[in-house]
């Protein structure tokens, strides 16, 4: 009875703790772009590259060190025919080796993988500012989804309120069945939306799960999370000659082109040492034995010391043919550069044009906010002294719903194309406050600065109060 009942509350137990949802998370923009930093696939990756250039720096810093070669050869002979020599055959030795000169080998060597690492760290800092830049762009997106399913149930709500309204209107004998079908269409429409934008939200839900990494992927126990903060306007827009000069200057990807060329320099180096005489002394201990029978002891040991060079003279123009090589990943390397640059200036320039058609959208939206708000004003107060009609209410409605929601997306696009000018500076948006030269601060209206995008984007509360 005992156990049955134990078991019994144990089970109640876990059935309450499988009932309670787990504590969600929510993070800010800075904290999902920490995490996604610490656990980030392509980001890993790239720290894997680096501490694999860390390795091969230090086999390359081994060319000037001393080296500890053990050798040994045992061999016995099955028979040999009139010879008085012994069938045995063995020695072992144990050698310090080191380099005297290599012809430059080794310090080319040596620079081509500190150059190596330092390009490493420069492809790791060029994906640490792309899943940043996507981080903050799916984390705007979001925002923005979540702006737009709000702006949308409040419209449905409004509507739901109307057709409410003309179905008692539609009893009372006061409307015909006419207005009543036109609220029902208007609310389906408005209800599609919503439908719409509660399927766009989840996306953005799954797309920066993705890029804060395996951990809150669809299937991980971290998969349910939330988001902080609002969708906002920030109206500041940086000069694009300083710009520019920036990303010329601070751009990784520019940087580990110019270091490709000084890595294929350091090569050349590398191909001519391959005809220079190589010098090593070595040091040891070695045992041997003498086949000869009439030489004693058989077996003899010492200590050896002494110098080996090597000098190809010809190698078959081998070495012309590596240098060949060299230089044309040189000269590629120079185009490869160029390009880079002419890619990085023309991000930089697509971003600054989507910064300007995200404010005249913005500032032309935000108007238009205005006047479909007063639209709707006039078309309520005309269905009052009965100079309106219905439809025009609800036309009026869709058009503030419809503006409301082309507003925020203009601040996305804003947003958007801010983070672009950022990644293609190899900065973060808080970092460009070098402001421009020609003064832009009429992009959103005067409520533009510190104004947030739900502000303007809440429908009015019912359709037939003024």
């Amino acid at each position: 009875m005992r156990l049955a009942f134990a078991a019994a509350v144990v089970l109640v137990a876990c059935i309450l703790a499988g009932s309670i949802p787990a504590e969600t998370s929510t993070y800010s923009i800075g904290g999902a772009v920490a995490l996604a930093q610490a656990h980030n696939p392509e980001i890993a990756i790239a720290r894997k590259k680096l501490q694999g250039a860390r390795g091969g720096m230090i086999e390359a810093r081994s060319g000037y060190l001393p080296s500890v070669v053990s050798t040994g050869l045992f061999r016995e002979h099955q028979y040999q025919s009139d010879t008085q020599l012994r069938n045995e055959d063995y020695n072992a030795s144990v050698r310090i080796v080191q380099n005297l000169y290599t012809g430059g080998a080794v310090t080319s060597q040596v620079a081509i993988a500190r150059l190596n690492l330092e390009k490493e760290n420069f492809e790791l800092q060029a994906v640490l500012n792309r899943v940043t830049m996507d981080v903050r762009i799916a984390f705007n997106e979001l925002l923005l989804n979540r702006a737009k399913v709000g702006v949308h149930e409040q419209s449905v709500a409004v509507l739901q309120e109307e057709l409410k309204t003309q179905q008692d209107r539609l009893r009372a004998g006061l409307a015909g069945q006419l207005n009543v079908g036109r609220a029902e269409v208007a609310l389906a429409n408005e209800r599609t939306e919503s439908i719409d934008a509660q399927t766009q939200l989840k996306n953005s839900y799954l797309r920066l799960g993705e890029l804060l990494g395996p951990s809150f992927g669809p299937n991980s126990p971290n998969s349910q999370f939330e988001v902080s903060g609002q969708l906002e306007y920030q109206p500041h827009r940086p000069d694009l000659n300083e710009c520019l000069a920036r990303a010329d200057r601070e751009r990784p990807e520019i940087r580990a082109d110019q270091i490709d060329i000084e890595i294929e320099n350091r090569q050349a180096d590398l191909d001519k040492s391959e005809l220079r005489p190589h010098v090593e002394v070595f040091s040891g201990y070695e045992v041997y034995n003498q086949t000869d029978p009439t030489i004693h002891p058989e077996v003899n040991y010492g200590y050896v010391v002494g110098l080996n060079a090597k000098w190809h003279i010809f190698d078959g123009f081998a070495t012309k043919g590596r240098l060949q090589a060299t230089h044309a990943r040189r000269d590629a390397a120079v185009q490869t550069l160029e390009a880079m640059r002419l890619s990085v200036a023309s991000e930089v320039r697509s971003a600054f044009l989507d910064l300007e058609q995200a404010d005249h959208v913005l500032e032309s939206e935000t108007k238009n906010v205005e006047t479909a708000s007063e639209s709707l004003e006039i078309a309520k107060a005309n269905l009052s002294a009965g100079l309106g009609t219905q439809l025009d209410i609800l036309q009026a409605a869709a058009d503030v719903t419809r503006t409301r929601t082309t507003r925020l997306s203009a601040i996305y696009l804003h947003n958007m194309a801010l983070e672009r000018l950022a990644r293609a500076c190899a900065t973060l948006p808080d970092a460009l406050r070098f402001t421009s030269k020609t003064s832009h601060t009429k992009a959103a209206g005067k409520n533009a600065p510190g104004l947030t995008a739900t502000d303007v984007a809440r429908p009015p509360n019912r359709l037939d109060q003024r």
